[in-house]
């Protein structure tokens, strides 16, 4: 049975040993022979790659969803990030164009972004809290002072001051806010008169002078025929006429006056009125009946 052996030799060469039983040879071969040979039998070692393997700890909640690979946080954080995308997209393709000029308005505009607040990115609901400020103070809801400097106009048609209705023109319809307020100045107007305050027989201090100390007569105001206002209606408004019916009673002209003063300061403050007229049974375009507040019917309760 021969063996053979081979290694290289301090020359540059490879040695191969052949022994048997009955003889020792040795044959030296060159050592570029054989290089080509060990360059592409051996090969360099590959860096071993690692993997990491993430095991998530066991959750009842997670039952119903086995063999997914997600867990329930992981489905909601999915869930939450669609419903932002799906957000952004309707904010992108499908956001009214009148809510971006009002959320950008905002920026500058402290009363609208206080009237808007939590309702920014929610057309439905910017648009019910805009008309809701419109109906109650009206188209410009960012004016603060809404009188008139010009002057109303006084017509008497027929006036019957027993039985007569006073109308009012308004620059425009009045909002919520406005007929409160116009109606009160009406009311107020009434209860001083059915207190007897519109009594031109007692008028002791109108041409007296306050400079000389005056003195008031209790007695003789006291024994003056009372003149009280006797009846008056609920003020009612279309559009941009209000009316209102008046039975005067046993009152002087002289609450005409006092109304009068009070609606000119009313009008140049707060409510521009255009023109009152006394008297008259139709005025404008009024509609007798129309009772509808959607077609601009309001009215107050004295």
């Amino acid at each position: 049975m021969a063996m053979a052996m081979g290694t290289f030799t301090a020359k540059g060469g490879f040695r191969i040993d052949s022994e048997d039983q009955s003889w020792n040879q040795k044959t030296i071969f060159p050592y570029s022979l054989y290089l080509p040979m060990f360059q592409a039998t051996v090969k360099p070692r590959r860096p071993r790659r690692q993997r990491l393997i993430v095991c998530a700890a066991s959750d009842s909640s997670t039952d119903g969803a086995k063999g997914s690979g997600t867990t329930a946080r992981g489905r909601r954080l999915v869930k939450i990030r669609e419903d932002k995308r799906k957000r952004d997209y309707d904010r992108l393709h499908n956001y009214p164009s009148w809510a971006k000029v009002l959320e950008n308005a905002c920026k500058y505009d402290a009363e609208l972004r206080a009237l808007l607040g939590d309702s920014i990115g929610n057309p439905e609901l910017m648009r019910k809290r805009v008309e809701e400020r419109v109906r109650q103070k009206g188209r410009d809801f960012r004016k603060s002072k809404t009188g008139s400097v010009l002057a109303f106009k006084v017509t008497f048609r027929d006036f019957n001051p027993l039985d007569s209705y006073i109308w009012f023109e308004f620059f425009g319809s009045p909002s919520d806010r406005d007929v409160v307020l116009f109606g009160s100045v009406i009311q107020s107007w009434y209860v001083m008169g059915r207190l007897g305050a519109f009594n031109s027989t007692n008028l002791q201090l109108a041409n007296s002078s306050m400079e000389y100390n005056p003195c008031y007569d209790v007695d003789k105001g006291f024994k003056v025929m009372p003149s009280s206002f006797h009846e008056i209606s609920d003020i009612e408004f279309q559009d941009n006429w209000g009316r209102v019916w008046v039975d005067l009673g046993t009152a002087d002209y002289f609450a005409i006056d006092v109304l009068l003063n009070c609606l000119t300061v009313l009008s140049s403050e707060y409510i521009g009125i255009q023109e009152i007229v006394f008297g008259g049974q139709k005025i404008g375009d009024w509609e007798e009946g129309m009772t509808n507040t959607e077609y601009g019917y309001k009215y107050f309760k004295i």
